[in-house]
């Protein structure tokens, strides 16, 4: 078992406590989280879903300390990153938290390989080889790493950029919306890697997305309606997320 499994499920990875985010003032101003309080388990794989407007792409944005909060807390393991200044901020950001969005922001004039290193490289840390090899072969792409983004396909784009968010051995992976660009083929591929990451290597990841089917991949469905917490679903289905979506209005 990898390090990364070794405490699958006796801790939590992120935890977000009485969140509150405001943006605008006076009579424009929107609470788009107003009092929000949320666990996510180590090793586990969770979507946050709710109706446009309903506060989970914020939620993840304060999760992942790339938006601030106006009152609350948010802890990475025992690090409250509400606290933190922004040099550690981006410190803990870049060693312990990995990332993957919609949009693959990959360097066009990189290879592959050179892409899924690059935030080992920026940090000064060698790559361990061993991780690295497991995780390119996990994701099927050695035959891959010398070519370009030009000449990938965005499957392959996105599995790239899900290859450079695990290859620093990171505690939680935050995907945003990550097979919005992608085919339903691509897209079932990229999601059957995350799930194995979480299965196979005990990765935690917290992923936003508007789609019941990319959300039945995950093992908990958290729920969000007008900066509100609106409920989760365990051993989600695309049936149950859609119906627990209509019931939410979206």
């Amino acid at each position: 078992m990898s390090a990364l499994a070794s405490d699958v499920g006796t801790r939590t990875a992120v935890a977000a406590r009485d969140l509150v985010k405001v943006y605008g003032k006076g009579d424009t101003a929107v609470r788009a989280l107003d009092g929000v309080g949320v666990a996510f388990a180590a090793g586990q794989f969770t979507a946050i879903m709710g109706p446009s407007g309903s506060g989970k792409s914020t939620l993840m944005h304060c999760l992942a300390g790339l938006d601030t909060v106006d009152s609350g807390s948010v802890h990475i393991g025992q690090s409250e990153i509400t606290r933190l200044s922004d040099r550690d901020l981006t410190k803990l950001r870049r060693d312990r938290v990995g990332f993957v969005f919609q949009a693959f922001n990959l360097l066009t004039t990189l290879t592959a390989e050179q892409n899924i290193l690059l935030g080992l490289e920026l940090a000064g840390r060698k790559p361990d080889q061993v991780w690295f090899d497991t995780i390119v072969d996990t994701v099927g792409l050695r035959d891959r790493l010398r070519h370009k983004p030009t000449e990938l396909s965005g499957g392959q784009q996105q599995r790239v950029a899900c290859a450079r968010a695990l290859v620093s051995k990171p505690e939680v992976v935050f995907a945003d919306e990550p097979t919005g660009n992608l085919d339903s083929r691509s897209g079932a591929e990229v999601l059957d890697f995350l799930r194995m990451s979480v299965r196979k290597f005990g990765q935690t990841v917290i992923m936003v997305t508007h789609d019941p089917v990319a959300a039945s991949y995950a093992d908990r469905v958290v729920l969000m309606a007008d900066g509100h917490l609106a409920g989760e679903i365990a051993n989600p289905t695309a049936d149950s997320v859609l119906a627990a979506l209509r019931h939410l209005g979206a």
